[in-house]
């Protein structure tokens, strides 16, 4: 039997590591403990809920106004503990947060094997997205499995010198996940309240983006409103206290864009099913919108996947407002485009990676 550890500790990494939990905890073959850093705290646990997942470790790391270094220094800390007690023969880490890079590293001092899930997304920018860049490098130069979601994920990892042998394209798990959290019956009053209208579904956080970036962003969608009435916004701020500043200095007293707290998976993977077009500086929701026919709008300077923008899914707005208002208004005016945009296959995966990586770490797929 094998001893495997999955650790996740953000929002994004559980929605993409809980199909892999529970793929992994139906095989005889696995004994599987779950390590959660609390990096994200009520956000995360919405997650696990919503999968039905009970860590067996919660480090509970999240502290107001942390910064990245105490935030690496506490996991490194509280995770060896665990990883000393239970002796895992395999850690499995997700993408790019400083969760999965302090886990990483703590296994490599600890001569544990790593199994990356989410490998080889680069934009070649170590400050872009940051610190997420540094952390995926990092994790991949350390990583004895590869788990790469796509092709062009794989060819990077190879163009960086990593073993072929060891790289392994499998999808992204995230993809998985929409399977047991979007619903044909499902019903909430945020879409009563957007009823008749077509609906955009914002999210902003990156930290790279918090300051005139945000201000811009905002600017833009604020103006769409004013300028297009029969769309609506909902927005689910982040918890950082600053994105919340911008936002309601922008947003106050729009009638049209809608601000609520953080959702949880199903109730947010429900509402992108139903959306006109998302406009998003997430990761995770540019993987997951094609597989709905959803339109992205990236609002960012780069992105890592650019399989996405090659395949039409994507488009990248950039973050100054000019930008930003006229891809949306051309989205909103252009049936050819906004159809095109909506029918691409989604080049991220069919949503059978959990399976694939279950399999191959289990020994039934070369």
């Amino acid at each position: 039997m094998k001893n495997i550890m999955l650790v996740f500790g953000t929002r994004p990494e559980a929605i993409k590591m809980c199909p892999l939990v529970i793929e992994l905890r139906s095989r005889e073959e696995a004994r599987v403990c779950v390590c959660v850093t609390g990096q994200h705290k009520s956000m995360l646990k919405q997650v696990l809920d919503a999968f039905l997942i009970d860590p067996d470790y919660d480090l509970s790391i999240m502290k107001e106004k942390q910064t990245l270094i105490e935030i690496t220094v506490t996991i490194l800390t509280k995770i060896s503990v665990v990883l000393e007690k239970e002796k895992p023969d395999l850690v499995l880490v997700h993408g790019d947060t400083t969760t999965a890079f302090a886990c990483a590293l703590a296994c490599f001092y600890l001569k544990i094997p790593i199994g990356h899930v989410e490998a080889g997304l680069r934009t070649h920018d170590i400050y872009s997205p940051y610190p997420e860049e540094f952390n995926r490098q990092s994790i991949g130069i350390i990583a004895n499995y590869h788990f790469a979601p796509t092709e062009e994920a794989r060819q990077n990892l190879i163009r960086e010198g990593k073993n072929p042998s060891a790289i392994f394209v499998t999808g992204n798990t995230g993809i998985d996940a929409l399977k047991t959290t979007v619903r044909d019956d499902y019903n909430h009053e945020l879409l009563e309240w957007a009823s008749g209208s077509r609906l955009i579904l914002l999210t902003a956080h990156r930290r790279e983006n918090i300051g005139e970036p945000m201000r811009q962003i905002f600017r833009a969608v604020k103006r769409v409103t004013e300028d297009y009435p029969d769309v609506k916004v909902i927005y689910p701020v982040h918890l950082n206290p600053l994105v919340r500043e911008i936002a309601g200095s922008i947003f106050a007293g729009e009638e049209r864009i809608r601000l609520t707290e953080p959702l949880n998976v199903i109730d947010f993977h429900n509402l992108l099913a139903r959306a006109a077009l998302i406009l998003t500086d997430s990761g995770g929701i540019q993987e997951e919108a094609p597989s709905l026919g959803k339109p992205v709008l990236v609002l960012r300077k780069s992105t890592e996947r650019q399989e996405g923008i090659d395949s039409g899914a994507l488009l990248l707005a950039g973050i100054e407002e000019e930008n930003i208002y006229h891809s949306v208004s051309n989205l909103l005016n252009d049936e050819i485009l906004y159809a095109r945009m909506s029918e691409v296959d989604n080049p991220y995966g069919d949503g059978e990676a959990s399976r694939r990586i279950a399999d191959i770490l289990l020994g039934q797929k070369d």
